[in-house]
């Protein structure tokens, strides 16, 4: 066992190389989508998009990224270790597309009904964004109070199921998707993953599998035409030096509370959602052997969104899912230093433009692919093989969000193509595909015709983090007997259903008729229940044993031998 030692661990070791790159490439996607969306969606001027939101976040990320290498640094000193990974840290996805389409959408199209021009409808909504992320921050960093309660009580098998079910439908699949869509520049660079990180080749001249990734990404995409050229009048280098803006996020908060008070109902669950999944990712992180204090961690995450908030970032930021990737990627402490650093740099020299054109989604999709089974693939291996199926039944509820949110989306665009104003009864029906109101003649179709259980899967996505954390610990807790704690759970999905912050597709609210909330509670009532049924032995499984036998049937007769 390790002797503490006083002796400094090093800085930079050979694994941050490719641990810089993996997390380079997790929050150079997010950057991507937000520059994108801002500026093609909500008109957002490109002076405001590179000059104060990227900024706002590169100042985000240089706060929490330091504070958390240097939190490693600490820890390691404190065990005398040299093999302690910082906690990654960044904008969460899902956390991201609710700020944009939860948030800064319903604040647009306000403007745009009210008179605005796009340009201004959108900086009113990015006002309104600020004022959010710091009233979030504020949320986030109040997580310290009962974050190390509820991971003391909670199931690693409810925690770390939440966990992959993100990991797998946001961060694995979304990208291997874009990976099939331009398979030219996506393929070789997830040919280079799968050997150097998954299988742990050697590749020549011990060059870093993730940068060398990215950059056969870039080379296929120059190849094949798919980089866009700057154009004459495209600087390379601008300089955009963050400041407070105290009167754009006065103006928000005042909008957001005196016109938008309706917009703090998606505030308050997402903000929940992000300190309950830096909880998990904390989990994550002590299985993985590196225990850092949840409450601390939850306290930076806050401050960091705020410090975001009011040099112009309209997104919360949190501990990132995933510690356990890049530990064995062998990266310590520098290479999240090293991140926060670089993006700095890079959002006050204006060159996430430059990255924005150059880079393609599809060059650092594979890294992202490699974070995501990653993670997955931990919270099976980290949990008593009798927890498996507490995992797989946390992951449901991820499945439905992605599988919502990508018919919302196709609805909505559906809608917009087929709208013709000489239709009024085919706009009104158009304008409620838009808004995601599916009338019950259109739900009834796709049960009959089987297409999707649509109410449903919207139920399941409504706070998946939540619902996916509840239902993998009720499991675990019945699994092991635990009746009196399967029950706690049941009573805090029902209060939490009644109050509008899981499964209610209209958000925050009172709603003590819905039929889940008493279908929590008939389950912790039965929960309770089983101490009366007669007690038979718990299963006693072991992962990779073969079926019993006659031979090893009997406990006493297992032998590591007899394994394969």
């Amino acid at each position: 066992m390790s002797q503490p030692s006083s002796t400094t661990p090093a800085l930079f070791s050979r694994g941050d190389f490719n641990g810089f790159w993996a997390l380079f490439a997790d929050n150079l996607a997010n950057m991507v989508i937000i520059s994108s969306i801002c500026m093609y969606v909500f008109q957002i001027p490109h002076t405001i998009v590179f000059g104060r939101i990227l900024p706002g976040l590169g100042v985000a990320l240089l706060v929490g990224l330091a504070f958390y290498a240097n939190l490693a640094r600490r820890l390691a000193a404190k065990e005398g270790r040299t093999d302690v990974t910082a906690l990654p840290y960044g904008i969460s996805t899902p956390v991201l597309f609710v700020y944009l389409f939860g948030v800064m959408m319903p604040a647009y199209l306000v403007g745009l009904k009210a008179g605005l021009q796009p340009k201004d409808a959108g900086v009113q909504a990015w006002q309104i964004a600020m004022a959010a992320a710091l009233v979030g921050g504020i949320i986030e960093a109040s997580g310290a109070l009962i974050g190390p309660y509820l991971k003391r009580i909670t199931p690693r098998a409810g925690m770390l199921g939440t966990l992959a079910g993100i990991a797998l439908v946001y961060i694995a699949t979304v990208p291997l998707a874009e990976i099939m869509e331009h398979p030219l520049i996506g393929f070789p660079a997830l040919i280079i993953v799968l050997i150097g990180l998954v299988a742990h080749y050697r590749l020549p001249a011990g060059l870093p599998a993730g940068l060398l990734a990215i950059l056969v990404g870039v080379v296929m995409a120059a190849a094949t035409g798919q980089i866009k050229p700057p154009t004459s009048n495209q600087p390379v280098i601008s300089l955009h030096l963050p400041f407070p803006l105290f009167s754009d996020l006065i103006i928000g908060l005042r909008l957001l509370f005196l016109q938008f008070p309706t917009l703090l109902l998606a505030i308050i669950p997402i903000e929940i959602y992000n300190f309950i999944e830096t909880m998990n990712n904390v989990e994550s992180a002590e299985a993985a052997g590196d225990h850092y204090p949840v409450g601390t961690c939850q306290w930076m995450d806050g401050v960091g969104t705020m410090a975001g908030a009011l040099f112009g970032g309209p997104f919360p930021t949190t501990v990132y899912i995933g510690h356990p990737a890049y530990k064995r990627l062998g990266a310590r402490s520098g290479y999240a230093l090293a991140v926060g650093v670089v993006f700095f740099l890079i959002s006050i020299l204006g060159l996430m433009d430059l990255f924005h054109r150059w880079i393609p989604v599809a060059a650092v999709a594979p890294m992202l692919v490699f974070v995501g089974i990653t993670i997955a693939g931990q919270a099976f291996q980290a949990v008593p093989a009798r927890h498996a199926v507490a995992v797989a039944f946390a992951l449901i509820p991820h499945v439905s969000d992605i599988l919502v949110k990508r018919m919302g989306g196709v609805l909505r665009e559906t809608s917009g193509w087929l709208a013709h104003p000489s239709v009024p009864a085919l706009q009104t029906k158009l304008d409620a595909l838009r808004s995601e109101s599916l009338h019950p003649e259109l739900l009834q179709r796709f049960l009959q015709n089987g297409y999707i259980h649509y109410e449903g899967q919207l139920m399941l996505s409504k706070g998946a983090i939540l619902v996916g954390l509840l239902w993998g610990s009720i499991v675990a807790f019945l699994i092991d007997r635990k009746t009196h704690e399967a029950a706690a759970f049941c009573f805090a999905a029902a209060a939490l259903t009644f109050f509008g912050i899981i499964h209610i597709p209209q958000g925050f609210g009172f709603y003590p008729t819905h039929p889940l909330v008493y279908s929590y509670l008939l389950l912790a009532l039965c929960s309770l229940g089983l101490r009366f049924l007669p007690e038979e032995p718990a299963p006693d499984t072991h992962a990779n044993e073969p079926p019993p036998t006659p031979k090893n049937r009997h406990p006493k007769n297992r032998h590591p031998k007899n394994r394969p």
